[in-house]
């Protein structure tokens, strides 16, 4: 039996499956109120009006360490404060490091940083130093860097260059044990090193100071928390002649107790 012949289509005069909608089929812009993009209150202007977070500047300031311990019949302190503000890549970070007793301020360490991104968790950062300690003030440039290392460690180091041909190296480390959601177990450490004796701020060349520390801190909010802790610092080197000079001591282990809090 023979096959039926195909009907060809009409490819000159295409019309709409199903042909002209219903008088009474419901309007498109219905669903959205009658609003369209050409019309209605929520019409888009020409002016650029959506944001992503990466375009905005923000800043924040933490005091790291608030704290003070008791010795030699006195009471001493330290800071350590950092201040940041910008945007994901490019800011300004001011830090702050020092230590008071008697309620003057006795050695500090003041930098003011352009900080940029470099690396996944990793930032490059510029920017000029200013000590304060016995002797005469000291500048510094500064070259370094700030981020994330591997297994959650973060890291801090900076070399200087300064006057009359002085040079420094700066490294700290820390990390944060989170033993429940609001109490957190912190080691930290610190090294200092100088490529030249200062004896007018009781600094020798070579490895100067360091200190290694644990502080246990409980978190109220994650804005304040209170903590307390155990330090060891020592001098070493030219450092520790120095110092032993003036009387002082080269080795020192401390009880802390202070605040961390961050607005």
């Amino acid at each position: 039996m023979a096959p039926a012949p195909m009907t060809g289509m009409d490819h000159g005069n295409p019309q709409m499956q199903g042909g002209s909608a219903p008088p009474d089929a419901r309007d498109p812009n219905a669903y959205s109120g009658g609003y369209t993009l050409s019309t209605g209150p929520h019409l888009i202007s020409s002016e650029h009006q959506l944001r992503l977070g990466d375009e905005d500047s923000t800043g924040f300031v933490l005091a790291d360490r608030l704290e003070a311990w008791r010795g030699d019949g006195q009471t001493t302190g330290a800071y350590d404060l950092l201040a940041r503000y910008g945007g994901d890549f490019n800011r300004l970070v001011v830090k702050g490091e020092g230590e008071f007793a008697s309620g003057k301020l006795e050695t500090s360490r003041t930098e003011a940083l352009w900080s940029r991104a470099v690396a996944t968790f990793w930032d490059g950062q510029v920017g000029l130093r200013h000590d304060t300690g016995p002797g005469p003030g000291r500048n510094w440039l500064a070259l370094g860097a700030a981020g994330l290392a591997p297994y959650w460690f973060e890291v801090d180091v900076a070399a200087y260059v300064g006057e009359g041909g002085r040079s420094a190296l700066r490294l700290a480390g820390e990390y944060e044990l989170l033993l429940t959601q609001k109490l957190i177990l912190q080691p930290r450490m610190e090294l200092a090193a100088y490529g030249k004796s200062d004896p007018a701020n009781g600094i020798g060349k070579g490895v100067s100071t360091a200190s290694a520390g644990i502080r246990l801190r409980y978190e109220i909010d994650r804005q304040l928390a209170p903590y307390v802790g155990v330090e060891w610092t020592g001098r070493f080197g030219e450092t520790a002649d120095l110092a032993r000079a003036e009387g002082l001591r080269t080795r020192d282990t401390r009880v802390v107790a202070g605040l961390r809090l961050w607005f």
